[in-house]
């Protein structure tokens, strides 16, 4: 809908000329007053009426989009402004030199000429119009080297929407007093310093410098605050917060900003249903990403439409999904403002305007036309914020700014506000040279965010370096992500033995089952350090098996309420990196007096069961042990004794074994375990358990840079899934042990199921694909790895339609038992069991030294619990906090591993799969590295057009690709999900970017 400009009435001269020319200054203003009488006013006023009268039109930024029907279809297409008139129209914007949102409403292409010829002799005098080469160089100012940062310099214009109706109404009633002689409206800016447009300057003479006001000189020095309209609402007070929640009228929830489409937020509805939309900037009230916010639901008629079939349009906040689900949002769009929203895209990117038609058939739509008829999004607005989980700080780049006393911090993440920063905060040379850090890399801290600024308010805190280098885009990521990467301090390494070489006490040893002797080794990959756990497996004489799991007890080292405790508990886990890990405990704890490092003994907790060969298990056996590990096996070492059950392994084939023990011994052990291990898993799945694997990115690095020499899809194995099992079976018993003795302090881990509207949509987008999944149950979901057919492409779907699944999963979670009473929602869905914790890598996460403690303390092998229910709940929530964002710093450094791969060796080409359609753009899943990606058709060089269309749920596409010969027939390719295409990935530009180019038809047939 249009978006009329604010309009007030000019003040009636009262001292003669000289106080109306005082209030006049501004060159726009001048610009009225030449014309107050003249044409100008004429056609200010056909202007105002044509707003008034046509409500429909719309155009941003230059970009005219008109809707016409066609039968039962509706097509859309997309008219540009001339250069001269896009120029005229920024020329009006700029020459009150406050910068204003470019956003000319229902202007008319004959209108805008018309102005043209009236205005252009008189504004010479004082300003000359930009050129259209000047217009280029200040879009591509305005435009930015980033996709997010267009969206951004937009975000005003279309937020002004809301007011659309009060804007018409009052030009209706300044055209009635314009009737009747007064004087002719004057168009009121948004104030300078308010816009992200800031950085753009009018181009001025010098008299025209001399002529401005002097409040306006300082309001420039201030950053335009001055008396400014109010953006954000102010938040409630915590009174009527806290009323509200109970009584229901508000809404609680973790609020989650779409990556893609950062205007686009979403919190959890507490009914399980569609997520509550936060449409635009202001509605998430200065909220970041993560941040736990209180929403009020909008009235009805600020709902969204959803027409059925959106199933193709629910986006990741966070890009891959790892092994525990994560949350995920759905993302609702109004179709004229994504319309229009892409179009102008298109043509803020120099490259030729794709035609665009929509083709939607009424079978597809499904719905009457009344609003009644169409599922309703709820929309809510953020009115409080109760914990700012974000953390605040952000890398990016510094823009100087002529005339100001700050410069602008444009954050890399493009969720986060730009930010004001003090000059004395920039490097000493900045204002002089300020091209020198246009490729540097800075981190900013926001310390405030007023309501009547789009833009926050900051202090830079560190420069990082280089942007596109390794080392500083990755303590970029760290720091962003709030990860500690420091050293330890001397008080915490004091905590730890100081007799080093270290031996186990012989009182400790009196204490605990002695293991040495047996036949117990460790499975991990290749260069794993920090070795947590060690398997061990014997026949006994009854036929059945001895099987233990033996967990390094880092709660021997760790004591409670110390300084060790303390950081170990705040830093939550260790963040594996591709060519690091930034540890939980000092390295000496990890690397060494901890870790199950073979010819070695070590302190340790294990679990041991007497199990059937059909993984029945018979007793169960819970203690503190010494182990002393006969060797350090590979997952290929593993692997290689499953392939070949029948060969003899030399000792050269495998690492340094114990002479206490042989080849024989160890491979009989592990095949036994093997057998058992597929026992395991078939029992669990067959009771409904759910396994969604995710393709992994692996690099080799070069030993001495550690850049990527190469990458490959990491191969999940069944010596994988051995180890996999019985940690899983360690974890449900200690689960079990420790909240039937402290019911109200264990520490659980849970799965909610998933969100119940995706997975209708998804069990109806598969019926229309016709795939036989029954999607109301884990083990159903299971199922689809059996019906997607045998050929060399199955692989692929699996991962297209396991992508699919994993939107609708929300995010396993650590509770403890005392603040969620409700018994029944303790439950983990994936591995459908009642109850389940993490116990089996103390070394690593926090939350597995608290179990081991409450362990301890139920078989009195251990001090007395201190724990209080508040404390417990307290790191559970922490530990959720600590866990995500190391997981999104884990696809972070991958990403920058990848792309920096892809910038050395690419281009890379490779086989692709879509995995989502949706109207001007479609998702890959790139086979042969394993990575998912946005292809947009309007880059997409030689297309000539794009038809869009929804059957039911399942949306299509078809490319209409133009001939080198004109006099042949346009080649058309259809895309649909799991459309098998050729894809070339390439590096962009721009640090640290790389795109996937879809392949012509012909270039590949």
């Amino acid at each position: 809908m249009a978006s009329s400009p604010k309009v007030k009435r000019t003040a009636k001269p009262r001292d003669g000329v000289q106080n109306l020319l005082r209030s006049q200054k501004d060159a726009y203003a001048r610009l009225l007053n030449q014309h107050q009488n003249g044409k100008f006013r004429s056609y200010l006023q056909e202007l105002a009426k044509q707003q008034v009268e046509d409500s429909t039109s719309a155009s941003r930024s230059g970009i005219v989009v008109c809707k016409r029907k066609k039968g039962n279809s509706e097509s859309y297409s997309v008219d540009s402004l001339s250069a001269q008139q896009a120029s005229l129209c920024l020329y009006m914007d700029k020459t009150s030199y406050q910068v204003t949102c470019a956003e000319d409403q229902g202007i008319k292409s004959s209108m805008l000429e018309k102005h043209a010829r009236m205005e252009l002799p008189k504004a010479t005098a004082t300003k000359k119009v930009p050129s259209i080469l000047q217009h280029k160089r200040i879009e591509k100012d305005l435009v930015g080297s980033e996709e997010g940062e267009s969206q951004q310099l937009s975000c005003l214009c279309e937020e002004e929407q809301a007011k659309n109706k009060s804007k018409k109404k009052r030009l209706k009633g300044i055209l009635a007093k314009k009737g009747k002689g007064e004087c002719c409206p004057e168009v009121d800016p948004i104030i300078a310093g308010k816009s992200p447009k800031e950085t753009i300057k009018a181009p001025q003479t010098q008299a025209s410098k001399e002529n401005l006001p002097q409040n306006n000189k300082d309001k420039g020095a201030k950053g335009g605050r001055g008396s400014q309209k109010q953006l954000f609402e102010q938040y409630m007070c915590t009174e009527d917060v806290s009323a509200g929640l109970k009584r229901g009228e508000l809404i609680k929830g973790v609020l989650r900003i779409n990556p893609k489409k950062y205007k686009e937020a979403f919190v959890p509805s507490p009914d399980g249903s569609a997520d509550i939309f936060l449409d635009g900037i202001a509605a998430r009230n200065r909220a970041l990403n993560g941040d736990v916010v209180v929403v009020k639901i909008l009235p009805l008629e600020h709902w969204k439409a959803e027409v059925s079939g959106d199933i193709n349009e629910r986006t990741l906040t966070n890009q891959m999904v790892p092994n525990a689900p994560d949350v995920i949002v759905e993302a609702h769009y109004n179709e004229d403002d994504k319309v229009i929203g892409k179009m102008k895209n298109v043509s803020l990117h120099d490259k030729a305007l794709v035609k665009t038609q929509f083709v939607k058939h009424e079978s597809a739509l499904n719905v009457s036309g009344t609003s009644s008829e169409r599922a309703m999004q709820k929309t809510g607005q953020v009115v409080f914020i109760l914990e700012q989980k974000h953390s605040r700080v952000s890398s990016g780049f510094l823009k100087f700014l002529p005339n100001k006393n700050f410069a602008m911090f444009s954050p890399t993440d493009h969720r986060i506000p730009r930010v004001n920063v003090p000059l004395a905060d920039c490097p000493a040379d900045f204002v002089s040279r300020p091209g020198d850090y246009e490729n540097i890399l800075f981190i900013c801290r926001i310390t405030h965010w007023p309501t009547d600024n789009n833009f926050a308010e900051g202090r830079l805190t560190k420069t990082l370096g280089q942007a596109g280098e390794i080392e500083p885009e990755t303590e970029g990521i760290m720091t962003e992500y709030d990860v500690d990467f420091s050293e330890f301090p001397e008080e915490v390494l004091n905590c730890l033995p100081q007799d080093l070489p270290w031996s186990i006490p012989a009182h400790e040893l009196s204490k605990r089952r002695d293991l040495r002797k047996e036949c117990i080794f460790t499975i991990d990959p290749a260069t794993a350090r920090d070795l947590d756990d060690a398997l061990s497996c014997k026949q006994l004489s009854d036929g059945n098996f001895e099987v233990g799991v033996h967990i390094a007890d880092v709660s021997y080292f760790v004591e409670e309420g110390s300084v060790l405790d303390q950081i170990a508990g705040k830093r939550a886990t260790s963040v594996y990196l591709v060519q690091k890990v930034i540890p939980m405990l000092p390295r000496l704890l990890c690397e060494e007096l901890c870790s199950l490092n073979p010819l070695t003994d070590r302190l340790t907790f294990s679990v041991i069961w007497k199990l059937s060969a059909e993984g029945k298990i018979l007793s169960e056996w819970f203690g503190r042990t010494v182990i002393c590990s006969c060797i350090k096996m590979s997952y290929d070492h593993a692997q290689s004794m499953i392939d070949a059950p029948e060969k003899h392994f030399s000792a050269e084939e495998l690492p340094p074994c114990s002479p206490n023990h042989s080849i024989h011994e160890i491979q009989e052990a592990i095949l036994n375990l093997h057998n058992i291990a597929k026992q395991l898993r078939a029992q669990r799945f067959e009771g409904g358990a759910l396994h969604l694997k995710q393709l992994k990115l692996s690099f080799t690095l070069d030993k001495e840079s550690s850049m990527p020499q190469g990458c490959y899809v990491y191969q999940y194995q069944d010596s994988n899934k051995l180890v996999e099992e019985f940690m899983l079976l360690a974890n449900m018993a200690a689960a079990h042990k420790i909240y039937r003795t402290y019911p109200e302090l264990a520490i659980l881990r849970r799965h909610p199921p998933p969100q119940s509207k995706m997975v209708d949509d998804l069990q109806e987008f598969c019926t229309q694909m016709g795939l036989d999944i029954d999607l109301n149950s884990s083990g159903g979901l299971h199922s689809l790895n059996e019906n997607l057919g045998n050929d060399e492409y199955v692989d692929a779907r699996k991962g297209v339609l396991t992508h699919m699944c994993s939107r609708a999963m929300q995010m396993a979670s650590y509770f403890c038992t005392g603040a969620l009473k409700d018994e029944n929602s303790f439950s983990h869905y994936a591995l459908n069991v009642p109850l389940y914790t993490h116990f089996t890598s103390p070394i690593r996460r926090y939350v597995d030294v608290i179990v081991h403690r409450l362990l301890a303390a139920s078989l009195n092998c251990g001090p007395p619990l201190s724990l209080s229910l508040e404390e417990v709940h307290k790191q559970a929530s922490h530990s959720n906090d600590r866990k995500t964002a190391s997981k999104r710093v884990q696809e972070l450094s991958s990403e920058l591993f990848f792309t920096v791969f892809v910038k050395e060796c690419g281009p890379l080409d490779s086989e692709a799969m879509v995995m989502g359609v949706l109207d001007q753009s479609f998702d890959v899943l790139v086979l042969r590295y394993g990575v998912q990606k946005r292809i947009y058709c309007n880059s997409l060089e030689g297309l000539k057009a794009v038809h869009f269309r929804k059957v039911g749920k399942r949306p299509e596409m078809t490319l209409v690709w133009e001939q080198s010969d004109p006099s042949k027939e346009p080649t058309q390719q259809e895309i649909s999900i799991f459309t098998l295409l050729h894809v070339q990935l390439k590096a962009d530009g721009a640090s640290l970017k790389y795109s996937a180019v879809l392949r012509r038809p012909s270039a590949h047939l």
